[in-house]
């Protein structure tokens, strides 16, 4: 049970900060929408599109190495060899990638960012710091310092809505906009490096086991790259075949939509770590209960709020950014919203293929997703417009958990809950009548009917008892521990 309250602990940390996260970009949204042009807004969105997918190819897969390989080492020594031989590689790849893109800022801002070469290049400073964010957060991940991981992401995450806040509010436009993000992932980079060198000291490593880590983490470069074609990859086609303003329509309900994977991010987040330890002791019952739960806790609040988001995409789109962005996007919401319940889904999952050190499966499957993606973007946005990438985008998804479940329940199987989804599916149809008989229109309304929403689904789920005594023993047990 101690085992069992620390990982619920560890998740419930994680997962305040990644609400956090995806909240503070909800409420950055009418800032951004509401003083500079949707063009504009649509450049925003290619930035943050090509911050997700270069740091992760620069990093190549070394934090998943570390994840999987740290939580086993003996020793601080261990760790600094660990920690150092994959540091020294990231900056050289990172330093690498951020020089390709300011030589081909000029061509890049063209294609891509409605010619602001001032953008691209500000933005490939920032590739850099990213990426050595994104390995910092992962070597605390990997040692399963939480509390500290949340800390640099809260912290992130706040300096980065003042930082971008001020300098758009001071009229700076979207070049202050990308001047604030630089700043943050400078500062967040420093710090976090700084409290990481103070727990290790400082040593050039052997790169002893640096074939083993790449063998594990560079296979994940394939699966990650084409996780961001199916994930983001829309964005940059509807930039290049509709322009920088489709970009700007599409991207608020994307984001409003694709706000449900907040609730698997803490799950997806420790479960690699905790699941290794338990399946490499070949306690595999516990393994199996640790995924039925988790997949369980998700879909009980990511199911309601496929409904909910998709009803409420339009007054909540009306209230956070402008009528006409709302107008143009609120049909996005739906189909990325249900594209996050899968996503989400195959989050668990999937963590039957890593538990197994197949990554080399989740790399093809990703692949095959993100050609299907790309192709069918490329056919369909031309006649559909920006509602033809959000659908493509569910198409892929839908597709990649099929692919994953049928490879993973080879392995072994856990429990699904397929009673459980069928009534949390009834009572989200009944509790999303009171959305339809409201139908509210500002803040206020908005947030009463959630409110409401909220207490007639966990009413209606709890009469149908969708959650067995043994579970809500295990809460029980979990919290009076």
């Amino acid at each position: 049970m101690a085992d069992y309250k620390l990982i619920i602990q560890r998740i419930g940390l994680v997962g305040l900060t990644n609400i956090l996260l995806s909240l503070s970009g909800i409420i950055l949204l009418p800032i951004l929408t509401k003083n500079m042009p949707v063009e504009d807004y649509g450049i925003w969105a290619q930035v943050s599109v090509t911050v997700g997918i270069v740091p992760a190819v620069a990093m190549l897969g070394f934090p998943y190495a570390m994840a999987r390989f740290l939580p086993s080492s003996k020793s601080k020594e261990e760790n600094r060899e660990i920690f150092y031989s994959v540091f020294f590689i990231v900056c050289a790849t990172s330093l690498f990638a951020s020089s390709i893109l300011y030589i081909v800022s000029e061509k890049l801002a063209f294609l891509l960012f409605d010619s602001n070469i001032t953008v691209v290049r500000i933005l490939s400073i920032t590739v850099f710091f990213e990426s050595m964010n994104g390995l910092f957060l992962g070597y605390f991940r990997a040692s399963q310092q939480i509390k500290k991981h949340s800390v640099a992401m809260f912290g992130q995450t706040v300096l980065n809505f003042l930082l971008v806040a001020f300098f758009v509010l001071l009229g700076k436009g979207i070049v202050g906009a990308i001047y604030g993000v630089l700043l943050k992932s400078f500062i967040v980079s420093l710090a976090s490096f700084l409290v990481i060198a103070s727990q290790l000291g400082f040593q050039v490593p052997s790169f002893g086991h640096l074939k083993e880590y790449l063998a594990f983490g560079f296979p994940t470069i394939p699966g990650n790259l084409s996780s961001w074609v199916v994930n983001s990859s829309d964005r940059y086609v509807i930039g290049i075949l509709l322009g920088t303003a489709a970009v700007g329509y599409y991207s608020p309900g994307y984001s409003l939509g694709n706000l449900i994977r907040m609730f698997v991010a803490p799950v997806s987040f420790m479960l690699p770590v905790v699941l290794a330890k338990y399946y490499d002791e070949q306690d595999i019952d516990t393994v199996k209960t640790i995924l039925s739960y988790s997949l369980k806790y998700f879909l009980a609040v990511a199911i309601p709020s496929v409904f909910g988001l998709s009803l409420l995409s339009k007054p909540l789109l009306s209230v956070l950014s402008t009528p006409e962005i709302a107008l143009q996007g609120y049909l996005i919401t739906p189909f990325v919203a249900l594209s996050a319940l899968f996503s989400g889904t195959y989050s668990i999952i999937t963590q039957v293929i890593i538990m197994e050190k197949k990554t080399k499966v989740t790399g093809t499957m990703w692949i095959l997703s993100a050609a299907l993606n790309l192709g069918l973007n490329f056919l369909f946005v031309p006649f559909m417009g920006i509602l033809g990438a959000a659908f493509t985008t569910l198409i892929a998804f839908i597709l990649n958990l099929i692919f994953t479940s049928s490879y993973s329940f080879k392995k072994f199987r856990f429990d699904l809950n397929i009673g459980f989804i069928f009534k949390s599916i009834f009572a989200s149809v009944l509790m999303s009548s009171i959305i339809l008989f409201t139908d509210p229109v500002n803040i206020l309304e908005i947030l009463v009917t959630v409110v409401l929403c909220a207490i007639t689904y966990f009413g209606i789920l709890g009469f149908l008892k969708g959650f067995g005594r043994q579970e809500i023993q295990f809460c029980k047990e979990i919290i009076n521990y």
